[in-house]
């Protein structure tokens, strides 16, 4: 059990366009890198103690900004792989607009728009979307839709675990949310969802067998909107 424990992961850090934002700073921390398991938990919202953003700063950023996510094990960047190798699965970004400030918004109802998601990538080697987070040193990147409008936001990144995902619960969920201010932007109403709400354990992107040479993959929640 405590190697497997050593394989969890959490968000550390947040760069905006290439400048890095260090480290837990306007990020939700959660108390440890335990996955969440039960999709119909608020644990599914923002991970653990997620649901409010009390003592946490908001970043302040223009709509189009790209923003990159990065995980690690460990309180350490370096000496071994940011998430553990065998840690298979799909990478999303959702993002909800708050309906005052970001600290004080607990994410819950259809209030969530996905804007980002990648998973299998390559069949025939088996290629992840997580082995491409692995090798960009913990790092994924989400273009922020300059639709948008300006106000206070959730930024929420979530990495599913499908290495024990052949029965529910089993897929591992790890979550971080971002609080962030859009000073510019347009008048975008993009289609939204709950969550917890959008997922359900019988989802073949939640409950599935990624070593029975798996051609296809269907990541859940909505499709992406692009703005």
């Amino acid at each position: 059990m405590a190697a497997v424990a050593q394989a969890h992961f959490t968000m550390q850090y947040i760069w905006s366009n290439g400048v890095d934002q260090g480290k837990n700073n306007y990020i939700r921390v959660t108390p440890n890198n335990n996955p969440v398991t039960d999709v119909t938990s608020k644990d599914i919202t923002c991970n653990v103690n997620g649901l409010t953003g009390t003592g946490v700063s908001t970043l302040t950023i223009a709509a189009g900004t790209t923003i990159n996510f990065e995980w690690h094990q460990h309180d350490q960047r370096t000496g071994e792989d940011p998430i553990s190798g065998g840690h298979k699965g799909p990478v999303q970004v959702y993002i909800a607009k708050a309906p005052s400030t970001a600290a004080t918004f607990d994410g819950q109802g259809a209030v969530w728009t996905k804007i980002y998601s990648s998973g299998l990538l390559n069949s025939s080697t088996q290629q992840w979307a997580t082995d491409v987070v692995n090798t960009n040193s913990g790092k994924h990147a989400v273009k922020i839709p300059a639709s948008l409008p300006a106000g206070e936001y959730l930024l929420r990144a979530e990495i599913i675990a499908l290495h024990v995902a052949q029965s529910y619960p089993g897929a591992q969920f790890y979550i971080g949310c971002v609080q962030v201010k859009i000073s510019s932007g347009g008048s975008a109403s993009p289609p939204k969802v709950a969550l917890p709400g959008a997922y359900k354990g019988s989802d073949p992107g939640i409950t599935v067998n990624i070593y029975n040479n798996l051609q296809s993959y269907t990541a859940p929640g909505p499709a992406v909107w692009t703005g």
